[in-house]
């Protein structure tokens, strides 16, 4: 058999807690030890686990393979789990009787599974295990920790909404730092005087680049039916405004990446915003922020920059 090439394909790793809901099994971890979990997983290996946050997401982006050529998927979902094989059959059920084509995962019996995030060429790694996302995101690698509740999604709605912070997510966080530092007006001043100058990019340009890719597939398929209508829609949710929203627009500019919308909000509740916009996914890289959002969105923590050190 020939290998699967991974290298031109939006890749994202998704552990077993992000996927779906596994609050009760881990409360049998928690509070009985591994042996009466792995009973508990064995008993119950035919109870289809429910919906988690990050379902809703990975359903819709999954859905969009119909882009692509039979047998050549655009998108990969690829299971990242600290489960034993043993009782990641819970898990590769579950995901068979929600009908998603997810056929590749990575068991790892207790030991975290993000050291295989360049090797399987992932853009981004969703996990509920915050130690394992903060270890990942610290080695430089594109991870988030999911936090919130499930979606209550729509199977009839084929629309995939995502949407960014922009300091700390898209971009590194050294205008984040100035306004730490030295406070908003000297960040404002900072952003205007270096306006012309991108940003390096953040843990999540990659994976924005790749949902670019697919959206300019969807272009090519409206290009030739007029009736087809654009099911991804990108978002920047940011506490940036002017001046200093010039310097995020020029940044993704000049990283070839783009958005279909913006809001700058200058301290504005994103959680208000985020009840109107609906994402199925948010990311942000400050917790004050997600703990508004994820009362009503699946939120995604992005443990990254000077500010997550502590």
């Amino acid at each position: 058999m020939p290998a699967y090439d991974l290298a031109n394909r939006l890749v994202v790793g998704v552990a077993s807690s992000a996927l779906f809901d596994l609050r009760e099994s881990d409360a049998v971890f928690r509070e009985q030890g591994e042996e009466a979990y792995r009973a508990y997983q064995e008993e119950n290996v035919d109870d289809t686990l429910r919906p988690g946050v990050a379902f809703a997401f990975i359903r819709r982006l999954l859905s969009l393979n119909d882009l692509g050529e039979p047998g050549d998927p655009l998108v990969e979902v690829i299971i990242l789990s600290r489960n034993d094989p043993d009782t990641g059959l819970r898990v590769m059920r579950s995901i068979q009787a929600h009908e998603l084509p997810i056929s590749r995962a990575v068991f790892m019996q207790g030991r975290s599974p993000y050291a295989f995030i360049t090797a399987l060429n992932m853009s981004l790694f969703l996990s509920a295990n915050g130690d394992d996302v903060r270890e990942a995101v610290a080695a430089g690698l594109p991870a988030g920790h999911v936090l919130g509740s499930s979606y209550a999604d729509d199977p009839a709605d084929r629309e995939l909404r995502i949407a960014f912070d922009f300091d700390g997510v898209l971009a590194g966080d050294a205008a984040e730092q100035v306004y730490q530092c030295d406070g908003l007006e000297e960040f404002r001043a900072y952003e205007a005087r270096n306006a012309a100058t991108p940003h390096d990019p953040g843990p999540l340009r990659d994976f924005l680049a790749g949902v670019n890719r697919i959206q300019r597939r969807e272009e090519e398929r409206r290009a030739v039916d007029p009736h087809y209508t654009s099911r991804v829609h990108v978002s920047l949710v940011t506490a940036r405004n002017a001046p200093a929203h010039e310097r995020a627009v020029r940044s993704l500019k000049e990283w070839g990446v783009r958005v279909n919308g913006a809001f700058f909000l200058g301290g504005i509740d994103k959680g208000a915003v985020m009840r109107v916009l609906d994402p199925h996914i948010f990311f942000d890289d400050q917790v004050t922020h997600l703990e508004s959002t994820s009362r009503t969105t699946p939120s995604v923590h992005i443990p990254f920059g000077k500010i997550n050190e502590t």
